[in-house]
């Protein structure tokens, strides 16, 4: 019976011209009242969750939106604008659209604009998202604010949508002093939000039979002020002496053979292999050009080695980068093409055709660095930018495509048939 009631829902869907976008997975409940027990077959995406509008309560005016402290014409961070018509609250800025309308944003910091992105992601097939959460931001009493109140507006998003999420902590800008910062923060989070309360947040993400944790920036050789062995110090702290938390470490895309770049530790593989999963940092290693010969040296090998050493292994995926505006350079704006998608799946496909399981998608609602899968304006309905510009997608797609393209890789890695190395079609 119910699923003839499901069949004949799709059906008067049709026939009244409302787009079905996708049939998300049925997720059940364990034992225990967790709803996803492993990120094994999961497609999960970063969320930034870190933009904020002049007039939202979260007094920080245009937060990463800004450059130099303005966010008008010729001074925005952002490359890609956000399609905000779905929106129940936005705010206008000091940008206009060639017919002089004023272009609005919105803030995740309004629980209404939370919401509606957690329910992209039912509406689209897309598991879930990991929350990331900055040391160098909560390091002050508004970044801490802000970021809880994001956060507690995914959390609820999530129950209410059946999502997937999961914390991610960036340790970008940290030092080797602010490890004891975030052990402290996770352990109040805990406590806060009641995060492991299957009751309250049944939908937190769980692996190897525990909580997941992700901690990103391990073993990179950019000068950071922090050493692999302050990340290993740092994870038998949030793991505790009963390894009550699995965790991931997001790690350089050459983290195995230690070179371009990556630190080469002595320290850094034992650490990895004290991980339950790793996620390798692929944005901007490769283009659509250059992907084939990359991937082919790399995924295949890195995931045998995880096999051997008891690792799981996430590879990550993006649709494109552009950083013009936040760089300053029009050299970097659309740096890496999208091509209607074609990248996107380009890596989809080598991930699959590689043996991996699950993806990291990068990134949910990254505008910054042109990366975002939600939904965006296209290149012809952009607002003008003084002597610069901003990148839209490409002009005859949906604003939603990246996100039903996102939905697509996710059924074929929840098993569905029908999927290959060629992009599927959108059906109009």
């Amino acid at each position: 019976m119910k699923k003839l009631i499901f069949l004949a829902g799709i059906l008067l869907a049709l026939l009244s011209g409302f787009d079905v976008k996708s049939q998300t997975t049925e997720v059940n409940y364990d034992e225990t009242g967790c709803l996803y027990t492993s990120y094994k077959g999961l497609v999960m995406a970063g969320y930034q969750g870190w933009f904020a509008a002049q007039g939202d309560a979260s007094d920080r005016g245009w937060h990463h939106y800004q450059k130099r402290g303005k966010f008008e014409p010729g001074f925005a961070s952002i490359d890609f604008w956000p399609d905000v018509n779905d929106y129940p609250t936005t705010y206008p800025t000091a940008f206009k659209y060639a017919n002089g309308e004023t272009a609005s944003v919105y803030s995740p910091y309004d629980e209404t604009s939370v919401d509606l992105h957690f329910k992209w992601m039912k509406d689209y097939g897309i598991d879930g998202v990991f929350m990331q959460r900055f040391l160098s931001e909560i390091k002050s009493e508004k970044g801490k604010r802000h970021f809880n109140k994001v956060l507690a507006n995914a959390l609820k998003a999530a129950k209410k949508h059946k999502r997937a999420i999961s914390i991610m902590y960036d340790l970008s800008g940290s030092t080797s002093a602010d490890m004891d910062l975030l052990a402290n923060d996770w352990n109040e989070l805990q406590q806060l939000f009641a995060l492991f309360n299957n009751k309250e947040n049944p939908t937190y993400l769980r692996h190897n039979g525990k909580p997941l944790l992700a901690i990103w920036g391990v073993g990179f050789n950019d000068n950071r002020r922090y050493t692999v062995a302050d990340i290993q110090g740092l994870m038998e702290k949030v793991k505790g002496p009963t390894k009550k938390t699995a965790v991931l470490l997001g790690v350089p895309y050459y983290w195995r053979t230690m070179t371009k770049d990556t630190e080469p530790s002595e320290l850094l593989h034992p650490l990895i292999k004290s991980a339950d999963i790793i996620m390798p940092w692929a944005v901007g290693r490769y283009n659509p050009n250059s992907y084939a010969t990359v991937s082919g040296n790399t995924l295949a090998d890195d995931i045998e080695w995880c096999k051997t050493n008891q690792v799981d292994y996430v590879p990550l995926v993006f649709p494109g980068f552009s950083w013009g505006n936040l760089k300053n350079s029009p050299n970097v704006y659309n740096q890496i093409p999208r091509l209607k998608g074609d990248f996107l799946w380009q890596q989809v496909a080598g991930a699959q055709q590689a043996g991996a399981q699950s993806l990291y998608v990068a990134m949910f609602d990254e505008v910054d660095e042109g990366t975002a899968i939600f939904k965006t304006k296209r290149e012809n309905e952009l607002p003008l930018n003084g002597e610069g510009k901003f990148v839209g997608i490409e002009t005859g797609l949906d604003s939603d495509y990246y996100l039903w393209l996102t939905g697509q890789a996710t059924h074929w890695f929840h098993g569905k048939k029908g999927y290959s190395a060629q992009k599927p079609v959108r059906k109009k």
